[in-house]
C-alpha cells in the first residue's frame, strides 16, 4: 500500500524537479527490494525517461551502459563493440549483468540486454520490467539525430530497421507491463505512462470486478478479480460482472500505433490493458492470443473488413473453425479458463445456445487438448432442438471431444438460458454438486466476462482497418450495426467506444422477435404473453437479452440498485420500464430496429444481384436495419456474424433457386459457385462431409430433466472407472 500511495503522490506532483523531504521519505518503502527496469530499443528514450521517473519517485537511477558496463570494462560501450564484435559483445554484456544486485532503483537497460536470456532472468528477478513500446519512426529519427548507423547484432547488409524488427520478440518475451507510446510522445508523457503502468501493476485491486446488481456498499467478501470472473461466470447475486473501474481509454496516438499491426498484435495490446498481469501475465496472454488467432482461421486477417456498397462495409466474423463470430471469443476464452482454473476441483461449463455458441464452445474447449486442466473440465450444451439450422445442429452433435456433449431441448433458447441461470442461482444444487462430485458450475455464454471481452477487439480492429485503408482518418466517426438477440455483441461495441474507438452509434438489429427494438422505442421491456417465433436467423431468436443488464448498468452510471430492481422485476413479472431520462441516454448510444422475414430474404437476394456478395440471414437483418436507421453521414460497418453455408435452405429460398441438391455438401458447393464472395467455408464443408448418424440426446422442456442431464454429465466425465 505504501508503494501505491507513493506512486499516486508522484503522479500528482507536477514538477519533477522537486525534492520535498516528505515526498522522498517514501523512498525506502516505495518498492521494497524491487527495481523499475526500463526496457526498449536503442533510441526508445530509456535513459531520459528513467531519469525523470527516478526524480519523480526520489529513487536512485542506474544506466546499465554508463554505470554497469563501462564501469566493468573500463572503456566506452562503443569501443567495446568495435573491439570484440557483435556476437562476443552480447556474451560479455550478459556476463557483466549476471551479477547485478541493485535494488530499489530505476534501471535503464541497454537495447541489447533482452537478447541474453540468463542476464534477463537475473534482471527480471530484481523488479518490474517496463517495455517502452515506442513508434518505429520515432526511434529511427532519434538514431539518425545521434548519428547511430549500426547497432549490436547488425550483420552486413542488414538495415537498422530490420534489426529493430527482429529484436521486438525479445522485448515481448521479457516485459511485465507495456507502455504504448504514441508517435512524437515527449519524455515527460512517457514517464507519466510508466508511473501509471507500475502503479497498476502493483495495485491489483484497481482491476477488481463488481456485479451489475451491486449496491456499492462495503463488503467483507474478498475482492473479485479477472481470474475469479472467468471461472464463476455469473455473480452470486444473479448479476453480471463488470470492471469496477470501467474500461481503460487509449488516446488517438496510441490507437494509431495499432493501425499497421496484425489482428493478434492488436488483440495482445488491447487485452493487456484489460487483464491484470497478476491474473494472466503479458507473456502468457500473448501466447494464448497467437494460438487463438492463427491457422485455425481461414483468413490471415482474422476479421477482415470488406466494402459492400456505397458507405457500407462488412466485417466478416465467420472465418473461424465453426463459421460464426463466436469463434473470435471462444478460441481464446477456453485458454483463459484453463489458465485461471483452481486446483483440486472439477468444472462443468454449462452453455445455453441459440445456435452458434454451442459449436464454438465445443470447438474452443476441444482445442485445449492435453492441457493440464482439460481432464477436469466438462462442457454441456443445451440447445433448442427445433430452433437451430441442421448445419448448426450437426456442428454441435457431431463433436465427440473428451468431456463434451450437446443435448437438444424441446423448447426455445429462452427456456434453455433461463434454466442454466436458475442452476447457478440454486445454492442447494451447486452445493450438492460441489460436495458429491467436487464439481463447480461455470458458463461460456456471453454473460461470462471472458466471453464478452475478446469481442471488443474485433470492433476496434474494424475501425483500425478503415483507418489503414484510408476510408476514415482517426477521429472521424463510424456507425456499427450488429444483428443481436442477447445484446452481447452490441455491448462489446459500446465498450470499444469507451476505450476510445470513434463509434458514433451502435445499431442493434433484431428479427421479428423484436423485443430489443420495442424496448429502445418505448422504454418498456415486456415479455408478458410474448411467444418466441422461429425465424431464418435463429441465432438472434431470443427474447430475454442477458447483456442488456450490462448496458443499463453502463448508462445509469453503475447504479446497481436500479439494475437489481429492474431485472428482479423482469424475473418476477416478465416486465420493467425505465424512466424517460435514462431512455434518452440509452438512445444517444444505441439505435434499434427490426426486420421481417420477407425483408431479410429480399436483402439477401438484392445484395447478391447488385454485388455478387452472399450474406447469411443474420447479416441481412443488419443490412435492412442499417438501411432504415443509418443516415449516411458516416460509414457503417455491418457485423457479418455467420457464414451463409450454415443456413443453406434460407439461402436457396432467398435466391429463388428451386432445383436444390439433396446432399448438404452439394448444397454448399452450389451456393459457393453462386457467390462472388465470400468463398465456401472449409470448416462447414468438412463437418458436412464427415457427418455421421450417431444421433444425440433430446429431452423435454422440464427444468428437473435438465438438472438430471447435468448430473449425468458430471458422472460420465469425472467418475469414470479406470
Amino acid at each position: 500500500m505504501a508503494l501505491m500511495n507513493a506512486l499516486r503522490a508522484a503522479r500528482r506532483y507536477l514538477s519533477p524537479l522537486s525534492t520535498s523531504k516528505s515526498w522522498l521519505s517514501t523512498r525506502a518503502s516505495l518498492l521494497g527490494d524491487k527495481n523499475i527496469l526500463l526496457m526498449g530499443a536503442p533510441g526508445a528514450g530509456k535513459t531520459t525517461v528513467g531519469r525523470i521517473v527516478a526524480r519523480r519517485l526520489g529513487l536512485p537511477i542506474i544506466d546499465v551502459d554508463d554505470d554497469v558496463l563501462e564501469a566493468a570494462w573500463k572503456m566506452p560501450v562503443a569501443a567495446k563493440l568495435a573491439a570484440v564484435g557483435g556476437e562476443r559483445f552480447l556474451e560479455e554484456e550478459g556476463q557483466a549483468l549476471c551479477g547485478f544486485s541493485a535494488s530499489g532503483c530505476v534501471v535503464s537497460l541497454s537495447g541489447s540486454n533482452p537478447l541474453h536470456a540468463a542476464a534477463m532472468r537475473r534482471l527480471k528477478e530484481s523488479g518490474v520490467v517496463v517495455y517502452l513500446d515506442v513508434d518505429g519512426e520515432d526511434i529511427m529519427g532519434r538514431l539518425a539525430e545521434m548519428k547511430v548507423n549500426r547497432i549490436v547484432g547488425q550483420e552486413a547488409g542488414a538495415s537498422v530497421r530490420d534489426i529493430l524488427r527482429r529484436r521486438k520478440p525479445f522485448y515481448e518475451k521479457w516485459l511485465d507491463v507495456r507502455v504504448l507510446c504514441g508517435r512524437g510522445a515527449a519524455a515527460e508523457e512517457v514517464a507519466e505512462k510508466v508511473l501509471e503502468a507500475v502503479e497498476r501493476y502493483g495495485d491489483r485491486a484497481a482491476d477488481a470486478f463488481v456485479s451489475t446488481r451491486s449496491a456499492g456498499v462495503a463488503s467483507s467478501r474478498p475482492q473479485t478479480h479477472f481470474s475469479d470472473v472467468v471461472i464463476e461466470g455469473l455473480a452470486a447475486d444473479g448479476g453480471l460482472y463488470v470492471p469496477k473501474g470501467g474500461f481503460p481509454n487509449l488516446d488517438a496516438r496510441e490507437w494509431l500505433r495499432l493501425v499497421d499491426m496484425s489482428y493478434p498484435e492488436r488483440a495482445s495490446v488491447l487485452l493487456e490493458k484489460c487483464i491484470h498481469p497478476s491474473d494472466v501475465s503479458a507473456l502468457d496472454l500473448r501466447a494464448m492470443v497467437f494460438k487463438a488467432y492463427g491457422s485455425n482461421f481461414s483468413s490471415e486477417a482474422v476479421a477482415p473488413v470488406r466494402h459492400l456498397e456505397r458507405d457500407q462495409y462488412v466485417q466478416e466474423l465467420f472465418h473461424g473453425p465453426t463459421a460464426s463470430f463466436k469463434d473470435l471469443a471462444l478460441q481464446l476464452m477456453p485458454q483463459l479458463f484453463a489458465h485461471c482454473l483452481p486446483q483440486m476441483c472439477n468444472f462443468l461449463v454449462l452453455v445455453a445456445t441459440s445456435g452458434d455458441t454451442g459449436s464454438a464452445v465445443l470447438d474452443g474447449f476441444g482445442g485445449l487438448g492435453a492441457a493440464a486442466a482439460a481432464d477436469r473440465t466438462g462442457v454441456l450444451v443445451f440447445f433448442p432442438e427445433d430452433g437451430v439450422s441442421e448445419t448448426q445442429k450437426l456442428q454441435m452433435t457431431g463433436r465427440r471431444d473428451g468431456n463434451a456433449r450437446a443435448v437438444g431441448v424441446r423448447s426455445d433458447f429462452d427456456f434453455c438460458q433461463r434454466s442454466v441461470k436458475r442452476m447457478f442461482g440454486e445454492s442447494g444444487l451447486t452445493g450438492h454438486l460441489a460436495v458429491e462430485y467436487a464439481t463447480v458450475l461455470s458458463t461460456a455464454n456471453s454473460i461470462n466476462w471472458a466471453r464478452l471481452l475478446p469481442q471488443v477487439v474485433y470492433h476496434s480492429s474494424a475501425y483500425l482497418d478503415l483507418c489503414r485503408d484510408g476510408v476514415v482518418a482517426f477521429g472521424e466517426p463510424v456507425d456499427v450495426c450488429v444483428p443481436s438477440g442477447n445484446f452481447g455483441n452490441a455491448m462489446s461495441a459500446v465498450y470499444a467506444k469507451r476505450m476510445g474507438v470513434p463509434i458514433r452509434r451502435v445499431i442493434c438489429a433484431s428479427n421479428h422477435n423484436r423485443v430489443l427494438a420495442d424496448f429502445f422505442a418505448t422504454g418498456e421491456y415486456d415479455l408478458r404473453g410474448r411467444p418466441l417465433a422461429p425465424s431464418r436467423s435463429p441465432a438472434i431468436d431470443i427474447l430475454k437479452s442477458s447483456n442488456l443488464e450490462r448496458f443499463v448498468h453502463h448508462v445509469s452510471g453503475g447504479d446497481g440498485r436500479l439494475v437489481a430492481e429492474l431485472f428482479a422485476g423482469l424475473d418476477a413479472r416478465q416486465h420493467f420500464r425505465v424512466a424517460e431520462p435514462l431512455l434518452r441516454r440509452m438512445r444517444r448510444e444505441v439505435l434499434a430496429g427490426w426486420c421481417s422475414e420477407g425483408d431479410c430474404l429480399a436483402a439477401v437476394r438484392s445484395v447478391h444481384a447488385r454485388t455478387g456478395y452472399l450474406m447469411d440471414p443474420h447479416t441481412a437483418v443488419a443490412k435492412v436495419v442499417a438501411d432504415r436507421l443509418q443516415d449516411g453521414s458516416c460509414p457503417v460497418v455491418l457485423c457479418a456474424t455467420a457464414h451463409y453455408g450454415k443456413f443453406a435452405p434460407a439461402m436457396f429460398e432467398a435466391l429463388g433457386i428451386l432445383d436444390v441438391p439433396e446432399d448438404p455438401v452439394e448444397q454448399l458447393r452450389r451456393l459457393g459457385s453462386a457467390a462472388s464472395a465470400p468463398a465456401a467455408h472449409g470448416g462447414v464443408m468438412k463437418c458436412l462431409e464427415e457427418r455421421g448418424g450417431a444421433g444425440h440426446a433430446v429431452c423435454r422442456a422440464d427444468y428437473a430433466v435438465l438438472v438430471e442431464e447435468v448430473e449425468r454429465m458430471i458422472q460420465d466425465s469425472f467418475l469414470k472407472v479406470m
